[in-house]
């Protein structure tokens, strides 16, 4: 099996036994979101899910509510210990949302703060897979329990209020991926979406490179010399330490791993306080407009 961070449906139906298996080796994991309804293309977990899934919800998981902070050492391997996953399993995320992937690949980066070596995601999510008709079930797996030991966590990854102050003072570069309407303040929030602030606009010196642009018309990513480009018309490159953002870490997430882990870029971090933090902040510094 290829080590790549990101892998096809097409790897993932050849190597279903693998995933079905009671053998920790292999486990995918279905991190569901908000925004799945009934006029979704693809379907909620319980509705259908690929073979051998677990079920994620990811503000159960990978989240804590009550600190509004990303899930605690402790519950994060207490959960995938549940799950019967190791140190060492191999693990695959997919979801769906607006965009897809949009909370699976938050969790991915929880994965990689916590010291999870192999742990890879679907091109084009669960949309993908849904449109494309490979297969789905209703069967829920029932995994023999295993004990699982994180590691880090890797601040490496990650970024802070302290950090945005920096990258203000000094010009580092700050990747603002949400959407246009977003980025000027014309609105705060996604529609529907509960998690917002009280002011609109984005952190001085971002620059806007909405998830969308992102990705081909099939939700899959696009190759890795479009997005090398995209970013360097964002200022860009790689050769200096960059943040991502969004509204609660969740998209920043996905350009996370983009620059990350498919380009490669070295030093990215992803400002999971965002924009409902920042945008929260008394006396912080803001822009509006494009």
């Amino acid at each position: 099996m290829p080590e790549d961070a990101l892998v096809t449906a097409d790897w993932v139906e050849s190597n279903l036994d693998a995933f079905e298996s009671d053998d920790p080796a292999y486990r995918i994991v279905e991190i569901n979101n908000p925004t799945v309804t009934d006029e979704s293309e693809y379907t909620p977990y319980e509705e259908g899910h690929i073979p051998g899934a677990l079920n994620f919800e990811w503000d159960e998981v990978f989240t804590d509510e009550t600190e509004r902070d990303i899930v605690s050492k402790e519950d994060f391997a207490a959960r995938n210990g549940e799950g019967g996953i190791e140190a060492d399993t191999t693990v695959v995320v997919y979801g769906g949302g607006r965009v897809p992937n949009w909370f699976a690949l938050f969790g991915y980066w929880i994965y990689k703060y916590y010291g999870h070596d192999d742990v890879r995601v679907i091109d084009g999510g669960k949309g993908y897979w849904v449109a494309n008709d490979y297969p789905l079930t209703t069967e829920e797996p029932d995994f023999t329990p295993r004990e699982y030991e994180a590691r880090g966590p890797f601040e490496s990854v990650r970024a802070y209020k302290d950090d945005i102050d920096k990258a203000i003072d000094e010009g580092i570069p700050m990747v603002d991926v949400r959407s246009p309407e977003e980025f000027s303040g014309e609105v705060i929030a996604p529609e529907g979406l509960n998690e917002t602030a009280q002011r609109g606009g984005h952190i001085p010196g971002a620059s806007s490179v909405p998830i969308g642009t992102t990705l081909n018309e099939d939700g899959t990513f696009k190759s890795a010399d479009e997005l090398r480009e995209l970013y360097a018309d964002a200022g860009v490159d790689g050769n200096e330490s960059t943040i991502t953002y969004c509204r609660v870490g969740e998209r920043s997430s996905i350009e996370w791993f983009l620059l990350h882990e498919l380009l490669g870029y070295d030093d990215v971090r992803n400002y999971d306080g965002s924009w409902t933090e920042w945008g929260n902040l008394v006396g912080a510094p803001i822009e509006t407009g494009e």
